[in-house]
């Protein structure tokens, strides 16, 4: 069983859960090296969607989301709990069943709290039951933390801490969007943050006003693929705002309203290059202000996550930017842009590596001020 003074180079076995929205994740992954040279190895990664549930109503219906987590959850477990012959001896928890656990992970916001809780309630019945420490970690430095996740099971990834850091993170989904100046895995300050609609929830309003299909962002970037990028001018709000207050700020609703008049005024209106101009337009940016935070403070990397990161064309973007400046660059492999519990496990481990364990979870209801983002 961990104990809280356990050393770094003690491999870790982690179960981690995930349920702040309609994904149900539950992730087994082993953890080793310490917060300054951290390894890790996804043994198992479950996730189930929700999308075909929520998509009648063009969102998540938070009731619905929490009846399919307690669906779910008990599957995922035991899927977990039995494991092919080939799997490592220490993750054959067919065998050794939840003692071989060192811990538990669990999202604890931000999200939706009736979703919230239903993880966090079945995640604190297994530690009582099994006596397991327990984390809850954060679903925002969940993303942050992502790219270090290998891209597959059972490949150890190791951080190289030295590439890495001083870093621009920019963390961009469906609720946030962020830009970081990152110090190390434990030390950021926050730089800026949207004012109102995150990007991914502007991609989702746009794609309404499109009539296109739930979850709305992937279908953007399908359809964008087919239109002209440069044949409507979109505003790029706050993209040269250069006030101490907004310099790297982001505000997405004038640039959603914008294409609901374009739509109202041009009645034969092509959708493609509606959906690749707003594309282009929200890109923009996103791409220049991290390149200016990256230039500005010194950074030699970028870092990209969330949920929006999983888009090809923003990941060309900024891969194309970081080289032409020298920098380097780091995304999540597609699995884990996306809600995970894989990304829960890491943030859960460099917690428990500063002994933050807690007794009795409950939902972070101001994961933004919580979340450490001005250290």
């Amino acid at each position: 069983m961990l104990q809280n003074n356990r050393n770094a180079s003690y491999t870790m076995l982690i179960l981690a859960i995930e349920t702040s929205c309609d994904e149900t994740g539950m992730s087994l992954l082993q953890a080793s090296g310490g917060v300054t040279k951290p390894k890790f190895k996804v043994i198992e990664n479950f996730v189930s969607s929700q999308i075909k549930i929520h998509a009648p109503f063009g969102g998540v219906v938070p009731n619905l989301a929490k009846r399919e987590h307690l669906k779910n959850l008990p599957i995922l477990l035991k899927r977990v709990m039995s494991h092919e012959s080939r799997v490592p001896p220490k993750a054959r928890l067919a065998k050794g069943g939840m003692s071989q656990v060192d811990l538990i992970a669990v999202t604890v916001g931000p999200g939706l709290e009736p979703a919230l809780w239903t993880g966090i309630n079945f995640a604190q019945k297994l530690s009582d039951a099994y006596k397991i420490p327990i984390v809850g970690a954060n679903h925002l430095e969940g993303h942050l933390y992502s790219f270090l996740l290998p891209k597959k099971r059972f490949m150890i990834h190791e951080s190289r801490v030295k590439t890495v850091f001083p870093a621009i993170a920019l963390i961009v989904s469906g609720g946030h969007t962020i830009l970081l100046n990152m110090k190390s895995f434990s030390r950021w300050k926050r730089l800026g943050e949207t004012r109102d609609d995150a990007a991914g929830e502007a991609f989702d309003k746009v794609a309404r006003l499109l009539e296109l299909p739930y979850p709305g962002g992937k279908e953007i970037e399908k359809i964008a693929n087919r239109g002209n990028a440069n044949s409507i001018v979109f505003p790029r709000p706050m993209m040269h705002d250069n006030s101490p207050a907004g310099a790297y700020d982001f505000s997405f609703s004038g640039l959603k309203t914008s294409v609901l008049y374009y739509i109202k005024n041009n009645p034969n209106f092509n959708k493609a290059d509606v959906a690749a101009s707003f594309q282009k337009a929200a890109f923009d940016v996103l791409v220049w202000k991290t390149i200016k935070a990256a230039r500005e403070y010194g950074a030699c990397s970028i870092l990209l996550s969330g949920g929006v990161a999983a888009n090809k064309l923003l990941r060309k973007r900024m891969k194309y930017e970081s080289k032409k400046f020298g920098l380097n660059f780091f995304v999540p492999h597609f699995t884990y842009n996306l809600d995970n519990a894989a990304m829960i496990g890491v943030t859960a481990y460099f917690k428990a590596q500063k002994g933050e364990f807690t007794k009795a979870v409950t939902i972070d209801r101001y994961p933004n001020l919580k979340l450490g983002l001005d250290n």
